[in-house]
């Protein structure tokens, strides 16, 4: 491992999963018996710097726990991992969680609670500016305050460190935003509040790069992704051939591993290639954090499906 590479800087939530698997996501009103219950490191942000991690690339974490049971659970997590944990603040209060039911057929729905996270404020970022000027790139999402993503954002575009930003969940955001993301790669449902419409992702990843993105990876789960550059091309990158058993977190592992592709000099479709092969070995395990694949069965899983 070369240990002179900029690290990626992640800012982000850190969250307890409350997971409950269940035959099908429950309807308004329904009452069903599930058929377990797990506590599981989880969170966005978290999620994407254990993906990072775990592929073998130097990753570091902002972000904050509170004083509750789950804090020195979920900071432990993320050092076992190989994730920095120096720049996770400790908070008087609750810890994130993230109450999630996951149905037979991997299907999900999650309710995040922000404890600690909703206490990351744009002074986290400015004491961690340093750490953030450092990186070779940051990754955000949308789980801590969107004024706090705003600064992070700022910051990167002074500095010239590109940003990836995971619009989930989605919320709106200010016009000038774009021109400061380097990558955006939101799902179906995201990509259709940004663009105003549910149009085909030819159409919605233009839609985005004229707003000064760089760089769009439209998350299309088993259809496979749709990648695009402000330079024109695009192509469609194929998905692998999985059976899903748990598809918490997989875009947060696209992400990762995009991440860590891109900087290691491949090239858009090819990191694309590289996340899929990630994100689809993450949905045949349980849990969040620890589905995230190892660089040795990710290599295994491209070389196997040329």
């Amino acid at each position: 491992m070369n240990l002179h590479r900029k690290p990626i800087v992640v800012v982000g939530s850190i969250n307890m999963d409350l997971v409950v698997r269940t035959p099908a996501i429950p309807l308004a009103g329904q009452t069903l018996i599930g058929t377990e219950f797990i506590t599981t490191p989880g969170g966005k942000g978290a999620n994407q710097a254990v993906a990072v991690a775990r592929l073998g690339y130097p990753v570091s974490m902002v972000g904050a726990v509170g004083d509750d049971v789950f804090a020195e659970a979920l900071v432990a997590n993320l050092a076992t991992a190989g994730v920095d944990t120096t720049a996770v603040e400790r908070i008087a209060g609750p810890s994130g969680v993230a109450p999630i039911a996951v149905a037979s057929n991997g299907e999900n729905c999650i309710v995040v609670v922000p404890g600690a996270n909703g206490k990351v404020g744009p002074a986290s970022v400015d004491r961690n500016a340093r750490l953030i000027q450092s990186a070779g790139m940051v990754l955000c999402q949308l789980e801590l305050t969107i004024e706090t993503i705003l600064r992070v954002l700022g910051l990167c575009a002074q500095s010239g460190v590109p940003a990836m930003l995971d619009p989930a969940p989605a919320a709106p955001l200010p016009d000038d935003v774009w021109r400061k993301i380097a990558w955006c790669t939101p799902n179906e449902t995201e990509t259709a509040l940004y663009v105003g419409q549910s149009l085909p992702p030819e159409a919605a990843a233009k839609q985005l790069l004229k707003r000064g993105v760089r760089g769009v990876a439209l998350k299309r789960g088993a259809q496979g992704a749709y990648v695009a550059v402000a330079d024109g091309e695009s192509a469609w990158v194929k998905p692998f051939p999985i059976h899903a058993v748990d598809t918490v977190a997989a875009g947060d592992c696209f992400n990762g591993a995009l991440a860590v592709a891109l900087l290691e000099g491949l090239d858009p479709w090819g990191a694309a290639r590289f996340a899929s092969a990630a994100a689809a070995i993450s949905v045949t395990r349980k849990g969040a954090q620890s589905s995230m694949p190892s660089r040795a069965e990710v290599e295994v899983l491209l070389n196997r499906n040329p």
